[in-house]
């Protein structure tokens, strides 16, 4: 694949509006901010959660969700997705018959910045996780992932207020999506990934987000085994993590970052200080 084949758009009418107020000087300001809205999930006939979006890729993220929930089976013949945007419905039809009601019964609030969930048996299906022991990761890539992906355009840098999450391969980014939780990002990487028949081998993962349980969870359960944050760690995400051998790489910012889990696939290739700083305007945005 090429870098960037989906990039976000922040351009995008749907995706935010601009707003008027004033300043710490009293002055009047104008500023784009991110639209979120409620997208309720259904599987045949039975409504699954309702989720707080900006609201592009739906059926990408309806997948993903599902995928992520342990609902929908990688041998699953998806017969159609049907998305009303002014009931702000999605509907996911399968051939095979399902029924979730004591698996919904079972949830888990999770630690996402939009409040995500977690239902029933995902972490069973956890703990029987394998990842690649034969992937490797250089430090030249994560310095040049994160410039290539901290100088992309996004909602991200225009209006801050959301997660970005980006899947790579070696040093090239290759699917970039957005969305104000970080979960509902990785959800819309793992559809599209599912839809286009997308293997993980090779793949790595970058996130501007926390490295939570839920972020960890996800991703192993896509067989991606290393991940790299802009953000900080959460001390249960390093120890599922360390538990299925993932290599965990957070506070990837300018010319440093920080290994707390899998650093045994490390490749040191290039002397960081050759690597320049972060611009400023990067480092204002990853602050808010």
């Amino acid at each position: 694949m090429k870098e960037f084949s989906i990039t976000p758009d922040p351009k995008a009418a749907a995706l935010s509006e601009v707003l008027d107020g004033i300043d710490q000087n009293g002055q009047s300001v104008s500023l784009p901010v991110v639209v979120e809205k409620p997208l309720t999930l259904f599987l045949n006939g039975q409504e699954i959660v309702t989720m707080m979006t900006i609201g592009d890729y739906p059926d990408y993220l309806a997948l993903g969700y599902l995928l992520n929930q342990n609902m929908l089976r990688s041998d699953d013949q998806v017969t159609g997705i049907d998305f009303d945007d002014d009931l702000g419905v999605v509907v996911v039809r399968t051939d095979r018959e399902t029924d979730f009601e004591d698996k919904l019964k079972k949830k888990t609030q999770t630690s996402g910045c939009a409040q995500g969930t977690v239902f029933g048996d995902v972490m069973e299906k956890f703990e029987g996780i394998s990842l690649d022991p034969d992937a490797t990761l250089k430090t030249s890539w994560i310095y040049g992932l994160s410039r290539k992906i901290n100088q992309q355009p996004s909602l991200y840098l225009e209006a801050g207020a959301i997660h970005g999450c980006v899947l790579c391969e070696e040093d090239r980014p290759l699917i970039y999506m957005e969305d104000v939780g970080r979960h509902n990002a990785i959800d819309k990487i793992a559809g599209y990934m599912w839809r286009h028949g997308l293997s993980s081998v090779g793949k790595i993962f970058y996130t501007t987000g926390r490295l939570t349980s839920e972020m960890v969870i996800k991703t192993a359960q896509m067989q991606i085994p290393i991940v790299i944050s802009r953000s900080g760690f959460t001390a249960w995400g390093v120890e599922l993590a360390r538990q299925v051998n993932m290599t965990l790489i957070g506070r990837a910012k300018g010319k440093r970052f920080v290994c707390l889990s899998g650093a045994e696939r490390l490749i040191f290739d290039i002397d960081p200080a050759s690597v320049p700083e972060e611009s400023s305007k990067h480092q204002r945005k990853a602050a808010q």
